[in-house]
């Protein structure tokens, strides 16, 4: 795990000496495509996103690589055809021209995130319901009061690594873990193997020159893990995956694994992240939310229309020649779901502040048949860990200004690259979580019997 030593603290707010206020966005190109990695990486994206549809409107041509470009569909509406339209706007990318005419290379670094897999994020109408099925099945079988325990212990367990010494990297050494940690006990993995998911996953979702081979990592632990259940199953999801009679082949099995895990990890990290970078950087929201004016779940609900966990979601394939917000869409074009750009910039919906506690009209989990199957165990997680950290922190501060904290270069979201803070009082160990830390050092799953 990553840790920073602590500088003197700001205030949240208080600008540099030698700088009176924040740098100003990232600047958009003169002419043509747009860069996504543009909007993952500025501090704020949302007046760029402002200025992006002021000149092309609600769907906007943008770059997902040099010489691979796609449309960015910004407006709630669009977003909202192309999601439930499956017989105009296919998920599978056996349909995308720039990858069939050989503009992609076979070793483009957005191949792991968007190229087919025969798993439920690449297929349409009966086929995306068979492949959604064992994951329905699989989320119904979590019981939401043991993994909510189980998830308060592992957060006990991090904080415990840090606690007394007063610092820490609410990224780094916390954030970036609790999901993996869930969810690789959810699979039967242990923390050793979670921690390497997690590293690849990262690389994975970067869409870097790195990306394939942290999918090659992922998809190989992944299927130890399987073989080790086909000559021994257990009490897991692996388990009921193999066992799952809508999952035919050994292939569907780890792509539905590696589906839950990789879209269950990022966005879930994501929001954790988000939720606790708002804390840290916007006194009045932590005022509202310590103060009991904003309950933990209204304050979730808030930071997923300022800042969804996915921001760009890859990607559908127009079937034929069509329009879509003013704009001529040709079969085989890719369109990226810009869902961090609907909630908190399309003007068809009222300004960020003025919408209700508690709303939940957002797009942050896509829309239609594809719309994320594991809403529930996200929030409860997420909730977990914000709170774990809200009850055990007193005093968070952040050590550098809010303008210095970057983000990992990833086209799809933006995950904060460090969060490093002081907090007034260190805090004892529970016994418990002393237990879990011992099985984490030895290798055991935190909280196995």
């Amino acid at each position: 795990m990553t840790s920073h030593q602590p500088r003197e603290p700001r205030a949240p707010h208080e600008p540099h000496d030698d700088q009176a206020a924040s740098p100003s966005p990232l600047p958009l190109p003169a002419s043509g495509p747009v860069p996504l990695t543009v909007f993952t990486q500025a501090q704020d994206p949302h007046p760029l996103y402002r200025r992006l549809r002021a000149t092309h409107g609600p769907v906007a041509p943008v770059l997902l690589e040099p010489g691979v470009t796609a449309w960015l569909v910004m407006g709630v509406e669009e977003i909202r055809v192309i999601t439930e339209r499956e017989k105009l706007y296919s998920r599978d990318a056996r349909n995308w021209r720039d990858l069939d005419e050989g503009r992609v290379p076979p070793d483009s670094g957005l191949m792991p995130m968007m190229a087919y897999r025969p798993n439920v994020v690449g297929a349409d109408l009966k086929e995306h319901r068979r492949l959604r099925g064992p994951l329905d099945d699989g989320v119904a079988r979590f019981d939401h009061r043991t993994l909510r325990r189980q998830v308060r212990r592992r957060c006990e367990t991090l904080i415990d690594g840090f606690a007394e010494r007063g610092w820490a990297d609410l990224m780094g050494d916390y954030a970036a873990h609790v999901p993996m940690l869930a969810l690789a006990a959810l699979f039967g993995l242990d923390a050793a193997q979670g921690h390497e998911l997690h590293r690849a996953l990262i690389a994975l979702f970067g869409s870097q020159d790195d990306s394939q081979e942290g999918n090659r990592t992922f998809e190989e632990i992944l299927r130890d893990t399987l073989h080790a259940r086909q000559r021994q199953p257990t009490d897991d999801l692996t388990s009921a995956f193999l066992s799952h009679h809508d999952l035919r082949t050994e292939d569907e099995v780890l792509q539905s694994m590696a589906a839950m895990i990789s879209a269950g990890n990022e966005a879930t990290t994501c929001w954790i992240a988000h939720t606790l970078y708002r804390v840290i950087t916007d006194p009045a929201f932590e005022a509202r939310l310590r103060g009991g004016d904003l309950g933990v779940d209204e304050a979730l609900d808030e930071v997923l229309w300022h800042e969804p966990p996915m921001t760009h979601m890859p990607a559908r394939y127009a079937l034929r020649d069509t329009e879509l917000g003013g704009r001529r869409i040709r079969r085989g074009d890719c369109l990226v779901l810009g869902l961090n750009a609907a909630n908190a910039t399309d003007p068809r919906l009222p300004p960020l502040d003025r919408r209700p506690p508690g709303n939940r009209g957002h797009a942050a989990f896509s829309a239609g048949p594809h719309m994320c199957p594991a809403q529930d165990a996200a929030r409860l997680i997420t909730h977990t860990a914000v709170n774990t950290v809200l009850h055990r922190l007193p005093g968070l501060r952040l050590t550098i200004g809010p303008e210095e904290v970057t983000f990992n270069p990833s086209p799809w979201t933006r995950r904060p690259t460090t969060l490093p803070v002081v907090f007034s009082t260190p805090l004892r160990r529970t016994p418990s979580a002393r237990r879990d830390r011992a099985r984490v050092r030895s290798g055991t799953p935190a909280g196995s019997a």
